[in-house]
């Protein structure tokens, strides 16, 4: 036998051999790797996270809609009540202050800036409940067909945003209790996946309320309704 050919069989033949070999146990893994995921959760980190993206935004989207309705409702109330200055500027001062959040997909994972959309939200509805208790005192403008409109679409909007609340904190629940079991608790430290704040203002059942109204008419000696005299 030739001497060279003797030295290079180890070395020619058997190169192949080990590049496939190479190839096959990285096939392997890449092969394996979506059932380890799968079996640490991965899959269902994914699919939790997207249900709570998707219910933040039907939250936002309610409450859109909600003020959508403030410029006409605020408009068809001052055509009657024209004096009742402080609650109609109560309502559009909060409408502003809504204009001027940034509600971005970051705003999931900022539990300080959640509170902060929560709290300016709910100073929105503690002021159309003001407005609309005052718009008891007006029988003109509860025959308004308009305002009974508007006033329909803001009590339907009302219980669309609740129900879209719920799901939202109800979605993010889930979220939170997967990441937070083992084994999935290890994959969401690798990922980065962080635990998400809820939707929740401070007294809010307090906030709802409409404040108390007298509807037996001005104090003796008054002779118009209207603000107080300082």
């Amino acid at each position: 036998m030739n001497p060279r050919q003797r030295f290079s069989l180890p070395f020619g033949p058997a190169a192949p051999s080990m590049t496939a070999t190479f190839r096959a146990r990285r096939l392997a893994w890449l092969l394996a790797l979506p059932l380890l995921l799968a079996g640490c959760g991965y899959n269902q980190i994914q699919s939790d996270d997207e249900k709570v993206k998707a219910a933040w935004a039907e939250v936002v989207n309610q409450y859109k809609r909600r003020a959508d309705l403030v410029p006409n409702l605020v408009s068809v109330v001052e055509g009657y009540a024209s004096h009742e200055k402080e609650v109609l500027i109560q309502v559009t001062d909060a409408r502003s202050r809504l204009g001027s959040l940034a509600v971005t997909p970051e705003l999931l994972q900022n539990k300080e800036a959640m509170q902060h959309f929560a709290a300016a939200q709910g100073e929105l509805g503690a002021a159309l409940g003001r407005l609309m208790a005052v718009a008891e005192n007006y029988p003109q403008l509860k025959a308004d067909s308009l305002f009974r409109d508007l006033q329909a679409q803001l009590e339907g909007t009302e219980n669309r945003i609740a129900v879209a609340r719920r799901r939202y904190i109800q979605a993010v629940q889930a979220y939170n209790t997967l990441i937070r079991t083992f084994p999935t608790n290890l994959t969401s430290l690798l990922f980065h996946y962080p635990v998400k704040p809820t939707f929740s203002v401070e007294n809010e059942a307090q906030i709802a309320q409409p404040p108390p109204v007298d509807f037996h008419g001005p104090a003796p000696g008054a002779s118009s309704p209207g603000p107080s005299p300082r």
